[in-house]
């Protein structure tokens, strides 16, 4: 096989280990493990009459392009007469304990745990800082590098998501300095990427119609989890990590721990909803994830699914339209304002709310502490009335007894 830059993307795991060589540089391999399908790259080599092999790192984090010329380098140092495996196996032992990866460890175990947001924010921590700067020592890490970070993923389109990096970022470094590992905060005098302000994106019948065309079109896991997050208006972390056993009968229940707000949520489910979860052909997996590509952990990588889903919403747009249309940027929250909205014509805002698991507006204060009606009749109803308007705009007809779509 010639691997180039998408054969590499493509290729998916088999229920064996593969290992592809580069026909363009001998020596290289690419690895790929059975079921998660994880990549990396390998080089192998002769050292004072002795195979060798060698891992130069993970895919994507490290590229194909990348990966030759790591590979070129380790094959001219063994013809030097080296041994470059042998000498990062030393380096290793040496390595000095301050590195970015090892406060990151040790940030995660003592104050991530104890946060509700722990997880996201190790997510994000490692994602992007332990990525860029894991091996660096963190003394040596500056304001610039920083800065370089937090500015590649606002030149990527992702502002907010780089405003929330650089958030955790001070807060880890503020740590590091309390811990004495740092003398300051190199990450403190840093300014958000953007300006952000209060979004009101809301998804017009046409968006909607085009939109489930196009997860149709991308299906499981991503097309089925923003079905799913349209449908309920359930926030993206809380549907992104659903579980089987957060599926009571026709309704969600989520635990305290699994809400923005820290409190349970019930949610009746619509027929609709419903359905949909059922006909979900899920990947086992030993946690029950709902939405899983690997089996051990929820799906990841939201900004590059949220961009196939848009590209195909633009396909079915300008198929039906037969020219060009401009559709508005969107976002995965903007599928819970416009599930918000489409339930306002016919459903009072406390009912809504409840819905949403938002407590501030009606259910804020006095109103929320003596406010213990569940309002699950209300909830339900309101859930099957928003699932009714998306089938009319879908063109669907449906059962008024059943609330399911009858066949032509």
């Amino acid at each position: 096989m010639k691997l180039t830059a998408p054969t590499v993307e493509n290729l998916k795991a088999t229920d064996k280990r593969q290992e592809i060589p580069d026909d363009l540089l001998q020596g290289l391999y690419l690895t790929v493990q059975p079921k998660t399908g994880a990549k990396s790259w390998q080089v192998r080599y002769r050292a004072a009459g002795k195979h060798r092999r060698m891992t130069l790192g993970r895919y994507p984090a490290m590229t194909l392009s990348a990966a030759r010329d790591r590979a070129r380098a380790v094959m001219l140092d063994a013809q030097a007469g080296a041994d470059p495996a042998a000498e990062v196996r030393a380096a290793k032992k040496e390595a000095p304990t301050d590195t970015v990866s090892a406060a990151l460890d040790d940030y995660a175990k003592r104050q991530l745990k104890k946060k509700k947001s722990g997880d996201l924010m190790k997510r994000e921590l490692d994602r992007f800082v332990r990525a860029q700067l894991g091996e660096r020592q963190l003394s040596k890490v500056t304001r610039n590098d920083l800065q370089d970070l937090i500015d590649d993923i606002a030149d990527s389109g992702r502002g907010p998501t780089a405003n929330r990096v650089l958030a955790y970022t001070k807060t880890f470094f503020a740590w590091a300095e309390t811990r004495g590992l740092i003398d300051g905060n190199p990450a403190g005098t840093l300014k958000k990427a953007i300006k952000e302000t209060p979004r009101d994106r809301v998804l017009s019948d046409d968006e909607i119609r085009w939109f489930w065309r196009a997860c149709d079109r991308v299906a499981y896991p991503w097309g089925d989890m923003a079905k799913l997050l349209l449908l309920t208006g359930q926030r993206l972390s809380e549907i992104a990590e659903l579980t089987e056993r957060e599926i009571n009968g026709e309704s969600l229940r989520f635990a305290a721990t699994r809400t923005k707000n820290g409190r349970p949520h019930d949610l009746p489910l619509s027929e609709k909803a419903f359905d949909l979860l059922e006909g979900i052909q899920r990947v086992k997996n030993p946690k029950g994830y709902i939405f899983t590509t690997n089996g051990e952990t929820p799906v990841q990588g939201f900004h590059k699914a949220r961009q196939s889903i848009a590209k195909a919403m633009q396909e079915e747009a300008e198929k039906e339209r037969g020219q060009p249309v401009e559709i508005d940027h969107w976002t995965f929250h903007d599928l819970r304002r416009t599930c918000a909205t489409g339930m306002a014509w016919a459903t009072p805002t406390v009912v809504i709310e409840k819905a949403l698991n938002h407590v501030s507006g009606s259910l804020a204060g006095v109103a929320g502490i003596y406010n213990r009606h569940a309002y699950a009749a209300e909830m339900r109803e309101a859930m099957e009335q928003w699932a009714a308007r998306i089938d009319a705009i879908l063109g669907n007809r449906i059962d008024p007894e059943t609330h399911r779509i009858l066949e032509e």
